[in-house]
């Protein structure tokens, strides 16, 4: 009888047998023709737009409120859980949609993996950074004293750290992050752990909110290029210009790192390639 049950739970798993897709072409051109596109880039752009606009205010608020009180507000954990929980939100609502990356690191990382062609991911990136650019604007036309007044959310590398440290920083932070949204979306390990239900949007929103406590008194936290250059580019001063390039390479670096990683080693790429090469040898 154990054997007979045994053997339906094989039988049952073995049918949810899983077979990678095919890499997405490096150029599609067709996707031009179609409205799902296009759409997809809206929501990118709203979606980015949203977490900008509800992040630099609570970063605002929280420095207005902590200079008449050192122990008011919401701190530097009300800060990280802001946007960890705008990523849970907004991933969750546009998964389906344009797949909810939100961040350029993101995206690039699934151009790496294949996921996304060229021409998908450079206008995903676009329409991000033109609605981290609204988003911010959106803040500073309704409370522009206090927006200037508090650093408009920009990121720079705080007094005290060098620039490698607060690039390392970047890294890693960004590893994290595209590390844990390549595991949560993973279609294989969906079909092998079917019997074990996971909100992909919660753990890359946990990713976030984690890499925030630890990252947020380095640089204010990137692992964004978006983020980073939509609060640049509205607030306009000479030292979050002077930092942004670390706020492009340091994710960037991270989501290759993650990508190759999760690619070739947790996916066994690099054995299947050789394997495949043996083979046709």
């Amino acid at each position: 009888m154990a054997k007979d049950v045994e053997g339906a739970e094989h039988s049952e798993f073995a049918a949810k047998d899983y077979h990678d897709p095919p890499p997405t072409p490096l150029f599609d051109a067709e996707e031009l023709t179609k409205w799902s596109f296009y759409r997809a880039l809206i929501a990118e752009f709203i979606a980015t737009l949203l977490f900008l606009y509800i992040t630099v205010l609570t970063v605002i608020g929280y420095k207005e409120q902590s200079k008449l009180d050192q122990c008011g507000g919401v701190g530097i954990l009300g800060i990280a859980w802001a946007f960890g929980g705008m990523i849970f939100v907004l991933v969750y609502c546009t998964a389906g949609i344009s797949g909810g990356h939100i961040n350029p690191a993101v995206t690039f990382g699934l151009f790496l993996a294949r996921k996304v062609s060229l021409l998908r991911a450079v206008l995903y990136i676009v329409a991000q950074c033109l609605g981290a650019i609204s988003g911010v604007g959106l803040v500073k036309a309704w409370q522009k004293t206090l927006y200037v007044e508090h650093g408009g959310g920009a990121n720079e590398l705080s007094p005290g750290y060098s620039k490698g440290i607060g690039l390392a920083a970047e890294i890693i932070g960004t590893f994290v992050l595209v590390y844990t949204v390549f595991s949560a979306t993973d279609p294989k390990r969906n079909a092998r752990d079917s019997h074990v239900p996971v909100l992909a949007p919660l753990p890359i929103g946990f990713a976030v909110f984690m890499v925030h406590l630890a990252t947020i008194p380095i640089t204010g936290t990137g692992i964004n290029p978006a983020r980073s250059f939509g609060a640049a580019v509205i607030y306009n001063q000479d030292k979050a210009w002077d930092d942004q390039w670390m706020f492009w390479v340091g994710p960037f670096i991270g989501a290759a790192i993650a990508a190759l990683y999760h690619q070739f080693v947790l996916r066994a790429g690099a054995i299947k390639a050789l394997g495949s090469f043996r083979s046709n040898a």
